[in-house]
């Protein structure tokens, strides 16, 4: 990831909280130190801060770089170490879905993964979902990515854990991203549950949000096959 995606996820994450009334332009201003106008320009998207700037605006919302990640980023080849690495298969949408166990003939390729990194992350499951193969991964192609770029770029691994289901964010204040069954497509989305309906929110503002509706026999936690914990991508 590069300063410039990392400028834009800062940006939208400003946008997040206007549009959730957590905050406005003028008191963003006020804080940082800017004319209104000038922030006004930046949330739009209509001219860049300069580091300094970007400085006096994490420190006025108390942010750091790494809060604003939803997913941990790792490099496409993980540097290795005496630690205890973890094999974490490679499969399909419909393998990551559907299998408990991951027969071997599923298995596409493999990541390794220190297992340090993998068992730290929270489980938090639901039904027969406790008792499935943890971490699966899949590969994301143009069209699983493109409505969740720069965080998920094409031929990224995204690392599934199959054992967090549940719709309690994962970090306080963070969006959490999921991978969800709709029909028989896998998708990568922010979720949120209100009025009996699985909200999926894409990143970027050029896709639609989508609806699904559970039957009355489903819970959420049937839709959600996992929280994407890492991304392993070309930094």
């Amino acid at each position: 990831m590069n300063f410039q995606e990392l400028h834009e996820l800062l940006r939208l994450e400003l946008v997040r909280r206007i549009e959730r009334g957590s905050l406005t332009g003028r008191r963003l201003a006020s804080q940082a130190g800017f004319q209104q106008a000038h922030i006004s320009n930046f949330l739009n998207g209509r001219r860049s801060l300069s580091l300094e700037g970007l400085d006096r605006v994490l420190a006025a919302q108390h942010l750091t770089v790494d809060q604003l990640l939803p997913v941990e980023l790792a490099a496409a080849a993980p540097v290795q170490t005496a630690e205890p690495m973890e094999t974490v298969p490679v499969v399909s949408p419909s393998a990551a879905m559907d299998e408990a166990r991951v027969a071997e003939g599923s298995i596409i390729e493999t990541v390794q993964v220190a297992m340090s990194r993998l068992y730290d992350n929270r489980a938090r499951s639901a039904g027969k979902r406790a008792r499935w193969q943890r971490f699966v991964a899949v590969r994301a192609d143009a069209q699983q990515s493109a409505a969740m770029e720069p965080l998920l770029p094409p031929g990224a691994i995204a690392v599934l854990d199959r054992h967090y289901n549940s719709l309690a964010p994962y970090r306080a204040q963070q969006p959490t991203l999921y991978a969800v069954r709709s029909g028989a497509a896998l998708l990568l989305r922010f979720v949120d549950f209100n009025e009996g309906r699985l909200i999926l929110r894409p990143y970027s503002r050029d896709f639609p949000v989508q609806l699904l509706a559970p039957s009355a026999h489903e819970s959420p936690a049937d839709y959600i096959v996992g929280r994407v914990c890492m991304v392993f991508a070309e930094l």
